[in-house]
């Protein structure tokens, strides 16, 4: 199905079909029909994986027999608007009476759900989107589906079975078998001691769940996994002919960047679908590289499976190189996400901020990393064209010298970190010598992929332009996973940490790390060894890593759910979405986002208000997000208990 999605303040690009893959059994279903509206059960799983799509349809009207009865007897779609948007208002009216007996937590969803509700059936919404949900419910209640002009999806109809018992309050997010009511826990209706010692009884329950989720997530500074990884750094340096030695030397492992499949198919099992997609990007030049130290942390064995998410960052997916080839010729534009193309003002800059600017003096890097942002402008790992040429830099640095308002300097790439010492001094060195730069952030994955680069000698760079009071030197890196934490790593963060400066962590929200608890664990592990949680990036809206993306309603709840529940040191890091070509939207800030519609294949769609709101008047911009159900479907499909994810249809 296509569908354009479009604004009238903004126009999003042409949504194109996903490629077609091949549909695997959900682990936790079985041929009998389940009677479980969070997840896609209630599905009847035949020899052909069909679905029974009527199950579906007949939940969803016994979900809210008032909407159905609305929908189904409205002559035209009008007439079931106007019908729609009076008994949303007498539903919102109602929970405002003193003899309504839901809890105020429950009355909180069904107002929640009632905004979402009159969002998406407002006509202005329909026109911006060019969708209506409603005219899909109003001819699927008058059983006029042969007059549908898209194919209505099961996620669209999960999306509105929840909507309807959210709106009715029946959500039952505190309760599975109906409505929350009034009431008082047990803790507060006591006092003193006994009062504390129930609360504490709740708590150690809170507190033994996480701890069962956090062993499902080992990190590489567990004894276990560094004796492993001892075995596959032996294995890796017999192969390549190194010493102990070179192991420590950054350079023998740059010079050792593993560009195609052979080393990996000799040292490590992969799936058929990975030897393929590394062959078939090899042999189409698409950026792939791994150090070898980064592949010393991945299992050498399929079966142990910890290493899923190492794996997804630098083994790309099929899908991934078929766009990647596919579009190579215009790469530049079509997966330039972000619009950097129209937000840098000179040559290697982008600037969207008043304060801040970007300065990208290398376009590459240790290795590649599937997902990356700025995979259109990176020709291949460690190109030798990487770095930018004397005069480009000379003009870059006047351009900030010019603009005394930019008092932060991020500088990135590429990982400016692959630069020699001297390079990496000479730009510091001219930022430092600008009065008005107060702060020079270095934008580096080495700490995580080639933690040997922090010699004494950089970190002595960076400490010799560290003035407290006067000058900040700050380290933004990118940790992942637990599973990438290692001795190597934490040594690395230790010692740039030792001459006072403070390292930060970015981590892109992708299917790899977003099951129950598995950032929580990354936050945690990342405190113990010095790095402070900075950014959570909810993965970029880009065709060819659609495989990485996760719902935003998946983050919104992960960060109330779950890292609402570690103390507030592990959990400073802000969840965010890149609007393109304007910036961070803060997703916890709940006035700046909102549903705006659900489309027919189960995929909602997004109104981002830009960081100038309530400062200047810019126009929002309409996204459109990777359904919840196909979300949930993979996290079965990976052995994952999906009622635990029940919840996620509330997150808007």
């Amino acid at each position: 199905m296509k569908t354009e999605v479009k604004s009238s303040e903004k126009n999003l690009t042409e949504e194109k079909e996903p490629p077609k893959k091949e549909k695997r059994l959900p682990r936790h279903l079985s041929t009998k029909i389940i009677d479980d509206v969070f997840t896609d059960a209630i599905a009847e799983i035949k020899p052909k994986f069909e679905v029974n799509y009527q199950a579906y349809l007949d939940r969803l009207w016994e979900a809210n027999p008032e909407i159905y009865k609305i929908l189904k007897e409205s002559k035209d779609l009008e007439e079931a608007r106007e019908k729609l948007f009076s008994y949303l208002e007498k539903k919102e009216r109602e929970i405002f009476q003193l003899d309504n007996n839901l809890h105020i937590l429950e009355k909180a969803t069904v107002r929640e759900c009632i905004r979402v509700f009159k969002s998406v059936i407002g006509p202005i919404n329909e026109y911006r989107t060019g969708v209506s949900a409603l005219e899909c419910l109003w001819k699927l209640a008058r059983d006029e589906h042969h007059e549908l002009k898209v194919e209505v999806s099961v996620g669209f109809i999960m999306e509105f079975i929840n909507l309807f018992r959210g709106v009715d309050g029946r959500s039952n997010i505190y309760h599975e078998n109906g409505a929350v009511k009034k009431g008082i826990p047990e803790f507060l209706r006591l006092e003193g001691r006994k009062a504390a010692q129930v609360r504490s009884e709740i708590l150690d329950e809170l507190g033994s769940t996480i701890k069962k989720y956090f062993m499902k997530y080992p990190s590489g500074l567990e004894e276990d996994v560094i004796n492993w990884r001892q075995e596959n750094k032996e294995r890796i340096l017999k192969y390549f002919g190194g010493t102990e030695s070179d192991w420590n030397n950054y350079m023998w492992h740059l010079k050792h960047v593993i560009r195609d499949a052979k080393p990996l198919l000799d040292l490590i099992e992969l799936t058929e679908e990975q030897k393929e997609a590394i062959q078939k990007a090899s042999k189409y030049k698409i950026p792939f590289g791994i150090t070898p130290y980064y592949l010393h942390l991945m299992d050498r064995e399929l079966s142990i499976g910890y290493d899923h998410a190492i794996r997804a960052q630098v083994i790309p997916p099929p899908e991934y190189v078929d766009k990647m080839v596919e579009f190579r010729q215009c790469r530049n534009t079509i997966f330039d996400f972000m619009g950097e193309h129209d937000t840098s003002p000179i040559e290697h800059v982008t600037r969207r901020y008043p304060c801040i600017a970007i300065l990208k003096p290398f376009n590459t890097c240790a290795q590649i990393c599937v997902y990356c942002q700025r995979n259109w402008e990176i020709d291949e790992v460690l190109s030798s064209k990487a770095m930018i040429s004397k005069l480009q830099l000379k003009k870059a640095i006047e351009w900030f010298a010019k603009h005394k308002n930019i008092g932060d300097v991020l500088i990135t790439g590429g990982d400016p970190c692959v630069m020699r010492d001297n390079s990496i001094k000479a730009i510091i060195e001219a930022f430092a010598e600008m009065k008005h730069i107060y702060r020079i952030r270095i934008g580096t994955r080495t700490p995580v992929v080639l933690p040997m680069r922090w010699t004494d000698s950089l970190v002595n760079i960076l400490a010799q332009f560290h003035e407290p009071g006067r000058r900040e030197i700050a380290v933004v890196t990118h940790f992942e996973h637990s599973y990438e934490i290692t001795p190597e790593a934490m040594e690395a963060v230790q010692k740039i940490k030792k001459v006072g400066i403070n390292v930060y962590n970015q981590t892109v929200f992708t299917i790899e790390n977003s099951r129950r608890f598995e950032l929580a664990k990354l936050r945690r592990d990342l405190r113990l060894i010095g790095v402070d949680p900075y950014y959570t990036f909810n993965m970029k809206g880009k065709e060819e890593t659609r495989k990485y993306m996760v719902p935003i309603a998946r983050l919104l709840q992960e960060r109330k759910e779950e890292a609402r529940l570690l103390p507030g040191l592990d959990r400073t890091d802000e969840p965010v979405f890149n609007v393109p070509k304007l910036g961070k939207n803060h997703l916890r800030a709940w006035q700046d986002h909102r549903v705006v519609m659900i489309r027919p294949d189960g995929r909602r769609v997004y109104e981002f208000h830009p960081w100038e709101k309530n400062i200047f008047p810019m126009p929002p911009y309409n996204y459109v997000d990777v359904p919840i159900y196909e979300y949930l479907e993979e996290l079965a499909s990976r052995g994952e208990n999906i009622r635990d994810y029940r919840t996620i249809w509330f997150y808007y």
